[in-house]
């Protein structure tokens, strides 16, 4: 029988979406028009911040960096307009994620946008490019190898028509080079030299095992390869590809310039001169030591990728159930007895969701997906399993999942039974605090009520919320057939005085 789609899902899939990618060198925007399945682009903006530039040997981002990314993300605030937040998707890449500062500047970023920024880990960020880049090429048949410079990490996949199949992020970018072996400027055959075997030796880790796996075709994104494939064309070395012939004569261009300063090559814009010679210094060395030949390029990349996943997500098509699913399946959890506990679970948040201000999608989603995932940790050791299976959920490579969302869902299973953990709650972004805590309560309740593991019905309670305060109420006479689970409730009151919930049960 084929599905008709209701007013909101029409409503949902013609309109309008926006992506901010806040990388190490540029911020970039994008807003798209969603119709009939395509996204149409309508404006795109991006501005050199430089926030790579900006981390001290502390791994702290400066005041400068920081007022320098804000001013940028208050002109992108204006161009959203009234855009929902739910139509606006905002990560952070390779610089925010080595800042140790970086909660400092996301709040601050969030006041900005009215909208949270998502730190995401280079394979996230890596499976997002992927994304971009193979929805903007012809879909053919073969493995395609796709890399991407960014300012402080270079992204490397292998994938099939819109299936990652190898996903890697390596620590060296062109902002990050560029400090580290061009910070005086001079342009010499030695400086070139160190930051080839530099970015060789952090290749020596996917070397073996991408050339083993195979492409048929190579594709580069953003800035810095736009950049060289750019200047090849301009310079006349190639008519569409980057070549290693055409890396070589564009580096001996480089060095007849004496200094960075007076650096010009046709196809380079000026703010992107300065950074040219440490992409350059990387793609040579990843063309010797992965066998490329050529290269193509590529408009889509990481901002792209954001779209498409939004686009996926509106579509009932997210990729974070998936990643879900996989992990309860790797850890044998017993899916039957999750089940039960996300029902209940959910149940009980479609009671007191208005009260207690839970109405927003994704709370219900991650209370879903920690119900699922909440024993993943017995695989481990059944004693402090909770403890296990938070740390497996903060700390596994899951697609789709931004490093905040991990923290967020690792504490609530990390809190669904035993003792409230307040130092885990303390560490929570300020404005996830109290609707987690809340979420975490209804989990703890979930879980008592299925300990014994019966397929029996539970009875039709009834869960009243008012601030701080949460009345459970069962028919009469349960409570007294059921003694462990009025044991287990006694107790949890006493461990929810200690997150500040009063708990009635009658």
């Amino acid at each position: 029988m084929q599905k008709t789609e209701s007013p909101i899902e029409q409503e949902r899939e013609d309109s309008l979406l926006a992506a901010i990618d806040l990388g190490s060198n540029s911020f970039h925007m994008v807003i798209a028009r969603l119709s009939q399945g395509e996204l149409t682009t309508l404006d795109i903006m991006s501005e050199k911040v430089q926030l790579a530039a900006g981390i001290n040997h502390k791994k702290h981002l400066s005041d400068e960096a920081m007022e320098s990314g804000l001013a940028c993300l208050s002109r992108f605030a204006q161009r959203l307009g009234d855009l929902p937040p739910s139509s606006v998707k905002i990560v952070g890449t390779n610089a925010l994620r080595e800042a140790a500062n970086r909660r400092d500047f996301a709040e601050k970023a969030e006041k900005v946008l009215g909208v949270p920024i998502e730190i995401i880990a280079g394979r996230e960020e890596a499976r997002l490019i992927y994304l971009g880049v193979s929805h903007t090429l012809a879909d053919t048949a073969g493995a395609r190898l796709v890399v991407d410079i960014g300012g402080g990490s270079t992204e490397f996949i292998i994938g099939e028509r819109f299936e990652p199949k190898e996903l890697e992020s390596l620590h060296m970018g062109c902002v990050s080079y560029t400090q580290r072996y061009f910070s005086d400027g001079i342009l010499s055959e030695q400086s070139f030299r160190k930051a080839e075997n530099a970015a060789m030796r952090e290749l020596l880790s996917i070397r073996e095992r991408y050339r083993q796996t195979g492409w048929t075709s190579c594709v580069g994104s953003s800035g810095s390869i736009k950049a060289i494939k750019n200047a090849v064309v301009s310079c006349g070395l190639n008519d569409e590809f980057i070549t290693r012939k055409a890396l070589e004569q564009l580096k001996s261009r480089v060095l007849s310039f004496a200094d960075i300063e007076t650096l010009e090559i046709p196809g380079i814009k000026p703010e992107r001169m300065a950074i040219l010679p440490a992409g350059l210094a990387i793609l040579i060395a990843l063309f010797d030591s992965l066998g490329i030949e050529e290269m193509a390029f590529s408009d889509g990349a990481l901002r792209e990728g954001l779209l498409y996943d939004m686009a996926g997500r509106l579509r009932h098509e997210d990729v974070r159930e998936r990643s879900i699913s996989a992990l309860s399946q790797r850890y044998y959890v017993d899916e039957a007895h999750a089940q039960r506990v996300e029902q209940t679970a959910l149940l009980a948040l479609a009671q007191v969701k208005a009260s207690w201000k839970l109405n927003h999608p994704d709370f219900h989603e991650m209370l879903s997906w920690a119900a699922c995932t909440h024993e993943i940790g017995l695989t481990i050791a059944h004693s402090q399993f909770h403890k296990h299976s938070a740390y497996l959920l903060q700390h596994s490579d899951l697609a789709g999942f931004s490093n905040s969302e991990q923290q967020l869902l690792a504490f609530l299973v990390r809190g669904h039974r035993r003792k409230f953990p307040k130092e885990d709650y303390r560490q929570l972004p300020e404005g996830r605090k109290e609707p987690f805590k809340r979420l975490c309560v209804l989990l703890r309740l979930s879980v008592i009520l299925n300990r014994s593991r019966s397929t029996e019905r539970l009875p039709a309670f009834s869960l009243t919320a008012d601030n701080k305060k949460l009345d459970l109420t069962f028919p009469e006479g349960w409570l007294t057939h059921h003694p462990l689970t009025h044991a287990d409730l006694e107790q949890e009151i006493e461990y929810l005085k200690n997150a500040d919930i009063k708990l009635t049960i009658t």
